[in-house]
């Protein structure tokens, strides 16, 4: 699994800089102004030896205990709770400061794994930087540029360093049958549907959010077919919190997400879709999972509550219209078959082979049904598709001028890669690739 690498410190000391800089996206809102980070965002890191997962925070004000940044700092202290390492980044030109005293109190009481990063250490000397941060008692501090990029790698390769990397175990068990992870906000009815699924009680279902505390794995049977369920999980026991943090982790659904080769995504059907549910939909296509929609709770819906939900998927998830949506009622077992059957095909779509000449004719036949608006004097010409990769299926088109085929043609393509091959429930990728221009070179001399 993943390590959770967690960004802790005072606002402004450049945690979202660094964020972007480790993930090498620019997903994290930079402004020289504190509190503009309140939430906690997540993304993979690619920046280090091995994947892990990062989470920048909104800063920690220990001294505040209201407003917006009381609620920030109660974020934080979840995202320390739930980490594996946290670096503490600090300000090299601002000093040690009293708010970083305090900040390193809060860390010593949740005993985390930690490194202390001092940041904007740009043209100074690395041990003068460094020197004042040695008083916190928590270990050599690091000094980075965030902003240049400075010191980074040496960094996230200390952190790292104490992960051992098993990725072929894992890849083996994921190999022998579909893991299936059962994601979605608390109290929407997973575990009664995990419950349901397998039979039997296996996991404690109870209607009260975080219940569940670490992710379970169910294995079971159907039809002589074995899968592992996996019934996701709230907050990660690590001793004494001192204070009720709030008890969901999005952390333990992105990795359980991450592991799985289907999503069973639950939806509440009386409480609607929420900012939250969009959160994890929006994941798991980011991550390229076949994925099931499950509206649960169907009998206990009214009519104005089914026609709410029927119209929020097609508006505030509408990007899943690929994957097979059922209305089903765990706790009464109805339409939990269909689950299933749901989840096999998605499985069969993700890990689906598609010959070169079937891929090709089916490209030719919709060329000629249809063909790519014109760029200038030129039309682009798709010539030939192969497949590129599976979990998802990955489609590589090749042909000439495909620079400026639009999004709108890309997606007429996927639709009709979809009809042709019964690709439900999983994403698709589609890349063009243009051929090299023969005359280039001799029209430039």
């Amino acid at each position: 699994m993943k390590p959770v690498v967690v960004l802790v410190g005072r606002p402004n000391v450049g945690k979202s800089t660094l964020f972007n800089r480790l993930t090498r996206t620019r997903d994290a809102i930079v402004v020289d102004v504190p509190g503009v980070t309140r939430d906690r965002h997540y993304g993979d890191g690619v920046l280090g030896s091995r994947p892990y997962m990062v989470v920048d925070t909104g800063g920690l004000e220990p001294k505040t205990t209201e407003g917006i940044f009381a609620e920030m700092a109660k974020q934080t202290k979840q995202a320390i709770a739930e980490a594996d390492a946290v670096i503490f980044l600090t300000d090299a030109r601002a000093g040690l400061t009293p708010d970083d005293r305090r900040i390193a109190e809060d860390l010593r009481k949740l005993k985390p794994r930690m490194w202390i990063a001092v940041n904007k250490s740009e043209g100074m000397q690395p041990d003068s930087a460094a020197a004042d941060f040695q008083q916190l008692g928590l270990g050599f501090p690091v000094s980075i540029s965030a902003a240049h990029g400075d010191g980074i790698r040496h960094l996230i390769d200390a952190v790292l360093e104490e992960f051992p990397q098993d990725e072929d175990e894992e890849q083996d068990e994921r190999d022998r049958w579909p893991r299936v992870a059962i994601v979605g906000r608390p109290n929407v009815g997973k575990s009664t549907l995990v419950n349901s699924l397998v039979g039997e009680e296996r996991v404690i279902a109870f209607d009260k959010p975080g219940t569940t505390i670490d992710p379970i794995d169910v294995p079971f049977e159907r039809n002589g077919k074995r899968y592992t369920l996996v019934d996701t999980a709230g907050l990660r026991k690590r001793g004494k919190q001192g204070e009720n943090i709030e008890q969901f982790s999005v952390i333990k659904t992105l990795q359980a997400i991450d592991r799985s080769n289907v999503a069973v995504f639950v939806i509440d059907a009386v409480d609607g879709i929420t900012e939250h549910d969009q959160h994890v939909a929006g994941y798991i296509l980011e991550r390229g999972r076949a994925v099931v929609v499950a509206v649960n709770k169907w009998d206990a819906a009214d009519f104005d509550q089914r026609t709410k939900i029927k119209a929020e998927l097609a508006w505030k998830v509408g990007f899943l219209d690929f994957a097979k949506t059922l209305y089903v009622s765990a706790k009464v077992k109805k339409g939990l078959g269909d689950i299933m059957t749901a989840v096999d095909k998605a499985y069969a779509a993700a890990l689906i082979k598609l010959p070169t000449p079937k891929l090709t004719r089916a490209l030719i036949a919709a060329v000629e049904k249809q063909q790519p608006p014109r760029r200038g004097a030129g039309r682009p010409k798709l010539r030939y598709a192969h497949q590129g990769g599976q979990n998802p299926p990955t489609i590589i088109i090749h042909g000439n001028q495909l620079d400026h085929v639009p999004d709108t043609y890309k997606r007429y393509l996927e639709g009709v890669f979809r009809t042709k091959f019964s690709l439900e429930g999983t994403p698709m990728r589609i890349e063009f690739r243009t051929g090299r221009n023969p005359y280039a070179a001799r029209e430039k001399s």
